[in-house]
């Protein structure tokens, strides 16, 4: 796995950390209520479920990706399918209410075990994780020719860029409970459904452009830059 694939595998694990839901309020109130090794505890389930939805996608996927790994349609599909999570997102209608607290409830005690699984469920049972996952794989994995090698280091990636920014998080979490008030959030979510949509418009433009054209496109460029040195 190239630099440039590696970045972006972690850059996609940090704009993971920042998708505002249960998961990322649970998160910070766990910190500040329990200290940061519960909030870790916590996390780590939270962790525990992506990786297992991520089984679930890469193997219930593989074989249909590898038959259609070069059909250009595989983009157009992977595109229609981020315009509408960022269309959902940019649109909820719930991104102005503020966010209640009060109905978040933090397990009692310090029971790491506990606090684990509190976190592996209650991001295992939200279905738009394995959504998530499933499209990623659809956008990733023929651009990677369905190398599980390759595959496995880019999710692997990927889930340190996640943890990382949640281990940031955590050490920060009463400066950004201060600092999340209902106009914050509401424009982070907007911002990412815009920045979903902008990918997806992406990626459908690029399942028109036949992958003989791109590489010669970026040959010229990469010759251009060369010429410049």
């Amino acid at each position: 796995m190239d630099f440039n694939t590696f970045k972006n595998a972690f850059l996609v694990g940090i704009f993971m950390a920042f998708m505002i839901g249960p998961v990322f309020f649970m998160l910070i109130k766990t910190s500040i209520l329990k200290g940061a090794r519960a909030a870790m505890a916590f996390d780590l389930g939270v962790i525990l479920g992506d990786i297992s939805f991520m089984c679930i996608a890469y193997f219930g996927s593989r074989s249909l990706l590898e038959k259609i790994k070069d059909d250009p349609r595989l983009f157009l599909i992977g595109g229609l399918v981020l315009i509408i999570y960022g269309l959902i997102t940019y649109l909820d209608k719930n991104n102005k209410k503020e966010v209640d607290d009060s109905k978040i409830a933090v397990p009692a005690g310090k029971n790491y075990f506990k606090l684990t699984l509190n976190g592996f469920l209650l991001n295992f049972i939200n279905i738009g994780v394995l959504a998530f996952w499933l499209g990623l794989l659809v956008v990733v994995g023929p651009t990677l020719d369905m190398n599980p090698r390759s595959i496995f280091w880019y999710l692997a990636t990927v889930i340190l860029g996640y943890a990382l920014t949640d281990l940031v998080k955590i050490l920060l979490a009463k400066q950004l409970k201060s600092k999340l008030t209902p106009l914050v959030i509401y424009r982070i979510k907007r911002g990412m459904g815009i920045l979903l949509i902008v990918f997806g418009a992406l990626l459908m433009l690029k399942g028109f452009i036949p992958k003989d054209k791109i590489e010669t496109l970026m040959e010229r460029v990469e010759g251009t830059a060369k010429l410049q040195e």
